[in-house]
């Protein structure tokens, strides 16, 4: 594997508000995502990023609801990512998909072939219109927000599809062209069931 062409930056001189973001990460996880300190040797376009993000995946974060869930979410970003051959979003996207979905197979499938993938048809409907964004964004018409509307999803469901699909295609081309490369901790989360935890 190629290892990243910009080298991370020490974690202690980064600024204050990074650094405790980047910690608060490390302790819910138990690692902390290349991306993280990948961006960090430019603090200004890191908080701009993650806020950005943070305001697409999370959508209460910033006072707003949804109907797409965090699965829904994470199955755009695998699905468009595959189709950037980005690498770093498919395997560390495909692990959030695969914990959020419970489904250890789902990710991979979606990565391949979302059309034979065992989503639903409101999911498959979803990424049919990602795709679209992100591969023909200049051909949406008002057929594609029926097609979603029959699904139950609203005009700011579909603008949060079409954002997030938009977004991770930014991002895609950062990692790719930066050499960023998946933490080896992604390849293997959520592929097997967790085990029910022992009573204490």
């Amino acid at each position: 594997m190629t290892p990243d062409r910009y080298p991370h930056p020490p974690l202690e001189n980064l600024p204050e508000d990074i650094r405790t973001a980047i910690l608060a990460v490390q302790e819910k996880s138990g690692f902390v995502p290349n991306v993280f300190l990948a961006l960090a040797r430019r603090p200004a376009e890191w908080r701009a990023f993650f806020a950005y993000h943070d305001a697409l995946m999370d959508p209460a974060s910033v006072g707003r609801s949804s109907n797409l869930s965090k699965g829904d979410r994470e199955m755009i970003v695998t699905v468009t990512s595959a189709a950037n051959q980005c690498l770093y979003c498919v395997v560390a996207h495909g692990a959030l998909l695969r914990i959020f979905e419970k489904k250890p197979l789902v990710a991979d499938q979606v990565a391949v072939n979302y059309r034979k993938a065992d989503i639903t048809p409101r999911q498959r409907a979803i990424l049919d219109f990602a795709m679209k964004v992100c591969t023909a964004s200049h051909t949406v018409e008002d057929a594609d927000f029926d097609a979603l509307h029959a699904h139950g999803l609203d005009d700011d469901d579909i603008w949060d599809i079409a954002g997030i699909t938009a977004f991770f295609g930014m991002s895609n081309r950062i990692a790719s062209f930066a050499g960023m490369m998946p933490n080896p901790e992604f390849y293997l989360l959520g592929r097997t069931p967790r085990k029910p935890k022992a009573d204490a």
